[in-house]
């Protein structure tokens, strides 16, 4: 497509936040439970200035939720915050706890911390919000929280602006992509207006390593056999034949980082 072009407009782009009862969490969240390693070495971590948006001043303690293997928990560290990772899954708690020996793993999810009220100055929920439910896990966010605390939600998202990309996530089945960044991070009460940064970005990635997201997402996950081979064999035509990529080309995966911060009231 040459310089002047415009791309041609995507069509059913998602307009809310994806929106699952206690049920579907439970069932679609179990399929994490033995996929911790394999998510680990595969998804993205966080653009910098996500931390430095969402850690209030002088903050010391911080509570990451639906920390997962630990992506966004390792960025907390690094900024020097002492961090309690809360994450239900032991398939990603055990990865936790290999690469941030540090920190505190805690089984437990947003809804039930077991960490004591008023104990920490941040909440951060990186990619994980839509498996909590919003006003049990934002109660207990408050509870946690001391006074002039921050509940950050933190997303990466595949950039479905990107014609290519959004039939890309299409063949993924990647139900987390939405465009209503304000519906997505709905909050209970107790807390102040919300605060949103979104910077679009890319991520380095091979046709392989593609196939390796593919593999860590739910749908995936709790897939049958069959459905798995043609999902790959999909995704085999689409990146090989139809857009002409090599094994082990190098791409630029367009992403948009997206964080929502909360002051306590």
């Amino acid at each position: 497509m040459s310089a002047g072009q415009q791309h041609p407009p995507v069509p059913n782009l998602p307009t809310g936040a994806p929106r699952l009862n206690a049920q579907a969490r439970r069932e679609l969240g179990s399929a994490f439970e033995t996929a911790g390693r394999e998510y680990h070495e595969v998804r993205p971590g966080y653009p910098a200035w996500v931390t430095d948006f969402v850690v209030p001043d002088g903050a010391a303690d911080a509570a990451d939720i639906g920390a997962g293997t630990g992506l966004f928990t390792r960025d907390l560290v690094a900024a020097g915050l002492n961090v309690f990772a809360v994450e239900p899954s032991a398939s990603m708690r055990s990865v936790l706890e290999e690469t941030l020996p540090g920190v505190v793993a805690i089984d437990g999810t947003g809804e039930s911390t077991g960490l004591p009220a008023g104990s920490v100055d941040l909440v951060s929920v990186a990619q994980a919000w839509h498996w909590m439910d919003p006003a049990e896990a934002s109660a207990e966010a408050r509870r946690i929280l001391r006074p002039g605390g921050t509940l950050a939600l933190i997303w990466n998202q595949l950039d479905v602006t990107v014609p290519w990309v959004h039939r890309l996530s299409r063949i993924m089945h990647a139900g987390d992509v939405q465009r209503n960044a304000l519906a997505a991070a709905g909050v209970g009460e107790g807390f102040g207006a919300a605060e949103l940064r979104e910077e679009a970005w890319a991520d380095a990635v091979t046709p392989e390593s593609l196939f390796e997201l593919c593999h860590s997402r739910s749908y995936y996950l709790r897939a049958s056999e069959a459905v798995r081979a043609k999902v790959d064999a999909n995704l085999g035509w689409y990146l090989y034949e139809h857009l002409g990529h090599a094994p082990g080309e190098l791409l630029e995966l367009p992403y948009s980082a997206l964080a929502v911060r909360f002051a306590a009231r």
